[in-house]
């Protein structure tokens, strides 16, 4: 792969993305005040669980408004960059303009994925990182280069493993030609991060640790940065896991390319 060729590339398709942001600007603003809204209800939440207890498991107030902000900041990042073009292949299936990027000279993949950004998620993600901050400061909490270095490791782990389920769900147009309900569905999923790992027992907490392991994506990070105590099973799983969806995601979209026959076949 010519790396210089596809940085070229992603940078087209950066200012394309500007382009199409600018060029309806009342949309623009206005999702990112709906994403705003909603963060501050997931943030109200927090005060309504805390005005009835102190704690959740070992998570104090606190600790758990820096997991909301950690949980957020992951799902807005993924959605800049991964969101929209996930729930847009079935789209690329059904009409047969997948036929054009098969034909382009570069790794399909690639142009599928990253094609589209979200910049509003950016701005969105700030707003997160203001609020992990803030919470920060509450909690007396002074981390260490090599715990803020852990943290953002551990994020792009967390948006990776997002990342491979999703594209592999979004995939399964090929054989159902409209996936948006199941990559949806997934995404919805999203919220069950901003809870303690604690909060859950049994089979759910079993299912979300290790065959969808959204609890992982953002406890784990977190407990890096609050100097909670963190097992060493849970950051090998959630490491193991990453390399072992995208391993298998990438396997499923070749097996699901092989299938495709065009829109006008």
């Amino acid at each position: 792969m010519n790396l210089k060729r596809y940085i070229t590339i992603y940078a087209a398709l950066w200012k394309n993305s500007v382009a199409r942001e600018m060029s309806f600007k009342g949309n623009f603003l206005l999702w990112i005040v709906v994403e705003l809204l909603w963060f501050g209800l997931q943030l109200s939440f927090v005060s309504v669980v805390y005005s009835q207890a102190s704690t959740v498991g070992t998570w104090t107030e606190w600790q758990m408004v820096l997991l909301v902000g950690a949980s957020n900041f992951i799902q807005q990042v993924y959605q800049a960059f991964f969101l929209v073009n996930c729930t847009n292949l079935s789209e690329l299936v059904r009409t047969g303009k997948m036929d054009f990027l098969l034909l382009l000279p570069i790794n399909t993949r690639f142009i599928v994925s990253l094609r589209q950004v979200d910049l509003g998620a950016f701005v969105n993600a700030l707003f997160a990182v203001a609020v992990m901050l803030y919470a920060a400061g509450k909690l007396h909490l002074h981390p260490t280069f090599a715990q803020l270095a852990g943290f953002s490791a551990l994020c792009v782990v967390g948006i990776l493993i997002h990342y491979s389920l999703m594209f592999m769900l979004a995939a399964i147009s090929f054989w159902t030609v409209r996936a948006q309900g199941i990559v949806y569905g997934y995404y919805n999923l999203f919220n069950i991060a901003r809870m303690p790992d604690e909060a859950f027992k049994g089979a759910f907490k079993a299912v979300f640790t290790f065959a969808l392991p959204v609890l992982l994506v953002s406890n784990v990070p977190v407990r890096v940065l609050a100097d909670k105590v963190i097992s060493l099973e849970g950051l090998l799983v959630l490491l193991v896991l990453g390399v072992v969806w995208s391993l298998i995601s990438e396997w499923f979209w070749q097996v699901s390319v092989r299938r495709y026959t065009s829109a006008s076949s």
